[in-house]
């Protein structure tokens, strides 16, 4: 109101904008307690992109010898294919904090073990026992996951953002991962990086399992509901993407090398988890996808590094793997979301870590595919195995039927 004269004047009032709806992240972290144990989800998942490169970067650097470097992390990688499983039974049927603790500190005990028998130079079946010791390594990103399905299972919409954030923060984890302990290997000192992730993954670990009003209670299976029988033929699916995976970053890492490029291998390499984890972000914003969709745009976007890297062209090979990478992310969330369908009630740990090792599997053998290709066929051919890979993984899905969108 307002006063002209001896005149009383009621005035309009003045138009106001209607407050802006929260967006589908803002709504999803509003749930308590989902903020603090993805902050120790983050920490904790961060080394997964270190250990390798750091076990490698030390054990070369100290022993002089790529192969037993190589040797050493292919064990571990053997060893996490066969503990993990049955580290994610004893979460689904104890509860995290109770199993996820101790087999941290096995873990970090097996790190320090390493780096411990790399200084003493003690003998080289050491490195191996040490290093196999990290298999116990809980798989933090299916227990952050069980965490999401808990909490939002009577929320399709949400629990689908969750999902893609958590691939969104798999690929940012995996991106910066080797990238910090390169530098940590290179810059201070080559055991580092190593302790460093044994640091992270503890602390992280810690802060996670210690939100205790988020983690899902235990769960004892039913019997004869085994998840290896239920998720076979997704597990058929994603071997053949770990296999995507393996081969592109053997395959990059040599073209690059081949044409003097070995300095941009780390950025280029990034430009694809970057688009990935992108990707991730706003396919979490969005209605999700059928499966099959989302592997014939994977398997298109795959020809592209395939193409560029025949022309020649460091910016168009950028540009085709930063593509490559956002078609991967909605696959990978709309994959993982069949997994947490499919799942048997009380095994949904086990199951998305049998999903994990699946593509653990495909990436070794990816990788070794990938560089027989290379020493036989050059650089530029090999880069046809992802996308034969992507193909292979659409064909898989149509024999066996496992186009759902969740």
């Amino acid at each position: 109101m307002t006063v002209t004269g001896s005149t009383l004047v009621i005035a309009p009032a003045p138009h106001r904008r209607p407050p802006r709806a929260p967006g589908p992240y803002t709504r999803l972290f509003a749930h308590a307690g989902t903020r603090a144990f993805t902050a120790g989800n983050l920490l904790a998942r961060l080394p997964m992109g270190m250990f390798g490169i750091s076990a490698v970067m030390m054990i070369a650097g100290q022993r002089g010898s790529y192969a037993l470097a190589g040797a050493v992390t292919a064990t571990g990688l053997a060893a996490t294919a066969l503990v993990a499983p049955w580290t994610a039974r004893l979460v689904d049927r104890y509860g995290q904090a109770r199993i996820a603790v101790p087999a941290t500190l096995i873990a970090v005990l097996g790190s320090v073990g390493l780096v411990l028998c790399v200084r003493t130079h003690a003998p080289a079946w050491t490195l191996f026992a040490s290093y196999a010791a990290t298999a116990t390594t809980p798989n933090i990103g299916g227990m952050s996951r069980a965490r999401w399905t808990h909490l939002l299972r009577d929320s399709p919409a949400a629990h689908h953002t969750a999902m893609s954030f958590e691939q969104a923060a798999d690929e940012l984890c995996f991106m910066l991962g080797p990238v910090v302990a390169a530098s940590l290997c290179s810059a201070v000192f080559p055991e580092a990086g190593t302790l460093t992730a044994a640091a992270l993954l503890l602390t992280g670990m810690l802060v996670f399992t210690s939100q205790r009003r988020t983690e899902p209670p235990p769960s004892a299976p039913r019997a004869g509901r085994s998840p290896l029988r239920t998720l076979m033929p997704l597990l058929a699916l994603f071997a053949p993407l770990g296999v995507l995976f393996g081969s592109m970053e053997v395959t990059s890492i040599a073209y690059l090398d081949a044409r003097g490029l070995g300095a941009a291998t780390g950025l280029v390499l990034a430009l694809q988890a970057a688009g990935s984890c992108a990707a991730g972000l706003l396919y979490g914003a969005l209605r999700p996808r059928a499966l099959r969709t989302c592997l014939i745009a994977l398997t298109a976007a795959l020809t592209l590094p395939w193409a560029a890297a025949a022309a020649g062209s460091l910016t168009l090979l950028a540009a085709a793997l930063l593509l490559a990478g956002m078609a991967t992310a909605p696959t990978m969330v709309t994959a993982m979301s069949r997994v947490h369908a499919l799942a048997p009630e009380g095994r949904l740990n086990e199951s998305m870590t049998l999903a994990v090792t699946a593509i653990l599997t495909g990436i070794a053998l990816g990788a070794a595919t990938a560089g027989t290709l290379v020493d036989h066929l050059g650089p530029t051919t090999p880069y046809a195995l992802p996308a034969a890979a992507a193909l292979l993984a659409l064909i898989t899905s149509r024999l066996v039927r496992v186009s759902g969108t969740s």
